[in-house]
């Protein structure tokens, strides 16, 4: 390459570098732009930045996190922290208890549990002997621990980092590294009692959380593989056309049909009858139908899943969360170690979730469009068995609350709203009106801190009462602790609230119980 050519190459990459410099520089003015879309486009500058190096031509090392992994801001912990909280509260509510597993698992322990997904597991290179891969999910390493620990019974909720080699939409809450938050029930007990106790869960956090309307499609592994055998599917083909099925919720009809004949070898006339069946949604109805169904009601697997079904929802009924509840043929879930009843929530945009009576496919589209899976599980009787060197099961069935979509749409409510979220939780600001009063300062908020007081002082000897009280409105800290030269005569502290400027002078025996009493409701 001539140093003619080598220098319009970089005058034509600095221009686009200035052009998406200025894009991004812009980017702050449009209506709706979230911080993920901008943080996408600053890491694509750098990264072409990168690629251009310095006048010298060396290559510039450039600060980014890794594709599909993301920073958080004080704000943006504030409101995983308090969607956290909701969550965990809630788990608790239900009597789980919490366990931890490596954020890494042998190879092995990982492999041939996640079907078509298997190519998305991050494996790390040879460390002295063990081949390692990152967690996937953490379902597989709960039944590694059930089963090297020899547990048959605990319901526990665990909230981890877990890695995917997928393709990252970061606007969509999609991630190489996330968090997932499991609620499981492992244990022999009556059918479908702890099944009705996730969707339960389900209801409660996502009713909680405030998201918008919401929708839970609950469908059972084993109606999808008797519905396949009587449709004329091929034994060996029932996990790859399960995950055909699977993307009915991103692909319409026609193209996973087309998935289906083409890629997968599948006839035809199997394809129809499966797109007759998987168009189907309803209540306990479309489960006692189908029971009565001529095709259906020949497979035996079918008619055990159906009488689940009909058995869930008479429990749901009892839980009161039958109107938010609906019985989809079309659902799959794509992992391989499923054997049962199978749930997911997906959140819809009108405010209007899917009717309960059996619709054909498109039919209330304009009332529910899918916005995203916010929520799933399933029953998985044999993955414990799949570990323990006896072969003995342990029945499990779980939900996965999907909390990095929760988090963006909880992010976006809170960029639309004026609403100002705290970062921290001071309740109280010890501040000065008069020069050298800083020992003072410091005697009081220890006294504060040692009361359990979550309290703050400016690290300045002489700190303006005005930029002190300013602190405190951008802050969002209720109450303020005045301390002057007059006060410390009388043996009080002027106690202010931020909100209304309403000020009181309360001795310093009973500062700390009002306070306390304060901000209890805070």
């Amino acid at each position: 390459m001539t140093m003619l050519t080598m220098s319009c190459v970089r005058v034509c990459s600095a221009l686009t570098a200035f052009r998406m410099a200025t894009r991004v520089r812009s980017l702050h003015s449009v209506p709706g732009i979230t911080v993920a879309q901008i943080d996408e486009e600053v890491a694509k500058l750098l990264e072409l930045k990168a690629q251009l190096g310095g006048d010298d031509g060396k290559h510039q090392f450039v600060l980014k996190t890794p594709k599909g992994t993301r920073d958080y801001n004080p704000k943006q912990m504030a409101i995983r922290e308090k969607v956290f909280n909701t969550i965990i509260s809630c788990f608790k509510r239900h009597a789980a208890e919490t366990i931890d597993t490596p954020v890494f698992e042998l190879k092995e322990t990982l492999t041939g549990k996640y079907g078509e997904d298997s190519k998305l597991i991050y494996d790390l290179k040879d460390q002295g002997g063990e081949l390692l891969s990152l967690r996937y999910d953490l379902t597989v390493p709960f039944a590694r621990y059930l089963a090297m620990n020899k547990i048959t019974n605990i319901k526990r909720y665990h909230i981890a980092k877990v890695y995917r080699r997928d393709n990252p939409a970061m606007t969509r809450g999609r991630y190489r590294e996330f968090y997932q938050c499991d609620f499981d029930i492992a244990g022999q007990y009556d059918a479908m009692i702890p099944d009705a106790e996730c969707l339960k869960i389900v209801h409660e956090i996502l009713s909680e959380l405030e998201l918008g309307d919401f929708c839970i499609k609950v469908n059972d592994r084993r109606i999808l593989d008797g519905m396949f055998a009587v449709c004329g599917v091929p034994d060996d083909k029932f996990r790859t056309i399960c995950s055909t099925v699977d993307k009915l919720d991103k692909m319409p009809w026609e193209d996973v049909k087309k998935e289906m004949v083409n890629e997968k070898g599948l006839s035809e006339e199997a394809a129809n009858q499966i797109g007759e069946y998987v168009s189907m949604q309803g209540g306990m109805d479309l489960a006692e139908r189908l029971l009565q169904d001529p095709k259906m009601s020949q497979s035996k697997q079918a008619c055990a899943g159906l009488s689940d079904v009909k058995l869930l929802f008479s429990y749901l009924q009892l839980f009161q969360v039958t109107d938010k509840v609906v019985f989809d043929l079309s659902l799959a879930r794509g992992l391989d170690y499923y054997t049962g009843v199978i749930y997911e929530a997906v959140l819809t945009q009108a405010g209007v979730a899917p009717a309960t009576n059996e619709t054909q496919n498109g039919a209330n589209a304009e009332e529910s469009v899918s916005v995203g899976s916010v929520a799933g599980g399933g029953r998985y009787d044999g993955l414990v068995g799949m570990f323990d060197p006896k072969g003995r099961k342990v029945p499990c069935v779980g939900v996965s609350i999907g909390i990095e979509r929760i988090f963006s749409i909880m992010e976006q409510k809170a960029e639309a709203s004026a609403e100002k979220v705290r970062t921290t939780e001071v309740q109280v600001m010890v501040v000065s009106a008069q020069k050298n009063l800083l020992e003072e300062r410091l005697r009081l908020i220890t006294e504060l801190w040692n009361a359990g007081i979550k309290a703050e002082v400016m690290y300045k000897k002489n700190p303006k009462l005005l930029s002190q009280l300013q602190h405190c409105e951008e802050s969002g800290i209720p109450l303020v602790a005045i301390l002057g030269e007059q006060e410390l005569k009388d043996g009080v502290v002027k106690l202010r609230v931020v909100a209304t400027r309403e000020e009181v002078d309360i001795s310093r025996a009973d500062l700390i119980s009002e306070i306390k009493k304060r901000t209890s409701d805070a």
